[in-house]
């Protein structure tokens, strides 16, 4: 696989070396990418042993691995925690890994003696009963905000870029000529390029500390979903028709996939609660202040980008 394009982002005033979990992910990813970009060093956690790269010092653990987590915030000046599971079968299973695994990393940080905490949740917390996994964010970031610890919280929206195999589906319908939709509502987006310049963005701002952000591609009002999906149909060079589907619907293709696929089921009854759910617009008195952070890619520019980046790899055909 290819790299994604070059980042475009100056690195923080005084942080040296972050500590990253998430990094072998999607966001983790394109974050170390930008953060070495701007002349930072990372220290990220890996399940599995990788081959070194310059800028990168690969550390062997998991977030239920209290020694690797030690090892990770040792001698790191920063700590960004990205890491977390967005499908599960079971809410023990978020609680595990987006609870247990985050106050493992608190643990870590104070341990190491390690002040600045970035924390990146998802917008999803706003709404903890409305599924487990939203639950688990939520709960997340309590563990954070009790931490004692110098830290922010950051909350995407749904996020895309280059490399991204949860919004790719969107992309597959629509150059198929075919949308499947959540019933009406609206959400907001984020190219990832742009959130990683935000997590950077923070860190050395102490104006930033005990705040929670919710940033997106600066769209008043968010996206409705047909609108989203024929944006998406023109940048692909297609008119893709659009089709609602009722919650019943949706909440039958679940039973079904979840008969079929069982633990590897996708659409699983908590992600439909979650994609039924009519607003996920990011909160206007939560965005970052423009100070310190706006958006710098348009949203039809960034899904453009994405498809070429798809068909260049042969996702897309």
């Amino acid at each position: 696989m290819s790299r994604p394009p070059p980042a475009r982002s100056g690195r923080p005033r005084n942080t040296a070396t972050l500590a990253v979990t998430g990094g072998t992910g999607f966001v983790g990813a394109h974050l170390m990418r930008v953060a070495r970009a701007g002349g930072l060093s990372v220290r990220a956690l890996t399940r599995k042993w990788r081959p070194p790269e310059e800028g990168v010092d690969w550390i062997e653990g998991a977030l239920d691995r209290p020694d690797s987590l030690a090892r990770l915030c040792a001698g790191a000046d920063a700590v960004i925690h990205v890491a977390g599971l967005i499908n599960a079968a079971t809410r023990d299973a978020f609680d595990s890994v987006n609870v247990g695994g985050t106050a493992n990393m608190v643990d870590a940080a104070r341990h190491a003696g390690l002040r600045r905490f970035v924390h990146v949740s998802s917008l999803a917390a706003r709404e903890p009963d409305l599924s487990d996994y939203g639950w688990s964010k939520a709960r997340s970031e309590r563990v954070v905000a009790a931490s004692g610890l110098d830290w922010t919280i950051i909350r995407p929206p749904a996020v895309y870029g280059p490399g991204d195999r949860e919004t790719f589906e969107l992309f597959r319908m629509a150059r198929r000529g075919l949308v499947a939709l959540p019933p009406r509502g609206r959400f907001s987006v984020i190219h990832v390029e742009d959130l990683c310049r935000l997590i950077l963005a923070v860190i050395d701002e102490p104006d930033t500390h005990f705040e929670t952000y919710e940033p997106d591609d600066g769209t008043d009002e968010g996206w409705d979903h047909r609108h989203f999906a024929r944006t998406l149909g023109r940048v692909l060079g297609k008119r893709p028709a659009t089709l609602p589907m009722p919650k019943l619907v949706m909440q039958g293709a679940s039973r079904v996939e979840r008969l079929v696929r069982r633990d590897r089921a996708k659409l699983t009854a908590d992600r439909v609660r979650y994609f039924c759910h009519p607003d996920w617009v990011v909160t206007a008195r939560h965005r970052p202040p423009e100070s310190l952070w706006k958006p710098e890619i348009r949203t039809p520019t960034g899904l453009k980008d994405t498809a070429e980046w798809y068909k260049a790899q042969g996702w897309l055909k």
